[in-house]
């Protein structure tokens, strides 16, 4: 299959990226990250999570954070909402797009979210048909579907099991995720090529760790099967707290750098890109995790 000619990049730092930080990141400061992400071409920036605050206590101040951002028109910003009280409390915060999420194996699914598949499933059936019909769209994610921390090898079928199911709730794009970064592009293109045979793959994204230094290659081989929504996280943040040693998601700067050699167009511009990821690196005390930032900032000092 052909390459796409524009894909669409889904920022998750500001959630997915900050969520597991240890120390407590400022309401305004992730409303300042947002806004410059915005102004960056960023169309969908996945802002904050509705989940118990005992769970990610980072994530507690979602309603004063939707109520702070500048809205710029033409750009989403879903949240993440694991249940019917979550999906009640982004509503009232005025929330346009929400997030559920599965997983591709039972014991990640029961050590993530205290639930089998299943009853996972049914959740956020609910879930679905109320956002639905109140206006919002739903994406859905689907965790571990290169690799489980705790099961090893995953199969395929699991995950178009999943995929099929969320399809059904009214997703209207599906995210295959490489949580824990183990994937290569061989089972990559394995499993977005079993899930399209039932879900056009125009309705597919892909989420990509980097703990194997493959989630580019991983993108590439995506892209190869048509894949036109990837997300991704400014200078790298992030990680999965359920799987030992796991690192961030891929760097937006690392996979923009990529696209734009490849000549796929994205409407995001880099040295925007880069000066957002430098703003939170700056206030978090530690360097970028993208080296394309890394190699234009020291290429612009010389």
């Amino acid at each position: 299959m052909i390459p796409p000619k524009r894909v669409k990049l889904v920022e998750v730092g500001p959630r997915d990226g900050l969520q597991n930080e240890a120390t407590p990141v400022a309401t305004e400061v992730k409303i300042e990250l947002i806004n410059r992400l915005a102004d960056a071409g960023l169309p969908v920036i996945e802002a904050t999570a509705f989940v118990s605050p005992k769970w990610v206590p980072q994530m507690a101040d979602n309603t004063q954070v939707m109520a702070g951002i500048r809205r710029k028109p033409g750009v989403a910003y879903p949240v993440l909402v694991p249940n019917r009280k979550g999906l009640d409390a982004a509503i009232a915060a005025g929330a346009g797009e929400v997030v559920v999420f599965s997983a591709a194996t039972e014991s990640f699914s029961r050590r993530n979210t205290n639930c089998s598949i299943a009853e996972g499933l049914a959740r956020f059936s609910e879930v679905c048909e109320e956002a639905i019909a109140r206006g919002l769209r739903v994406r859905g994610d689907i965790s571990v579907c290169l690799g489980c921390p705790y099961e090893g090898e995953v199969r395929p079928e699991a995950v178009v099991r999943v995929a099929r199911e969320l399809e059904a709730m009214g997703c209207y794009e599906i995210t295959i995720c490489d949580t824990i970064g183990t994937g290569t592009p061989g089972k990559a293109r394995a499993v977005f090529e079993a899930v399209s045979q039932y879900i056009p793959v125009k309705h597919l994204a892909g989420h990509f760790h980097d703990t194997y230094g493959q989630a580019l290659a991983n993108i590439y081989a995506a892209l190869e099967c048509g894949v036109a929504a990837f997300d991704s996280s400014v200078a790298g943040l992030g990680g999965c707290p359920y799987a030992k040693g796991a690192t961030g998601n891929v760097a937006t700067e690392d996979v923009l750098y990529m696209l734009n050699g490849l000549g796929i167009e994205t409407g995001v511009d880099i040295d925007k890109l880069i000066a957002a990821g430098k703003y939170i690196c700056d206030v978090l005390g530690r360097p970028t995790h993208s080296r394309a930032a890394r190699a234009i900032a020291a290429k612009a000092a010389v």
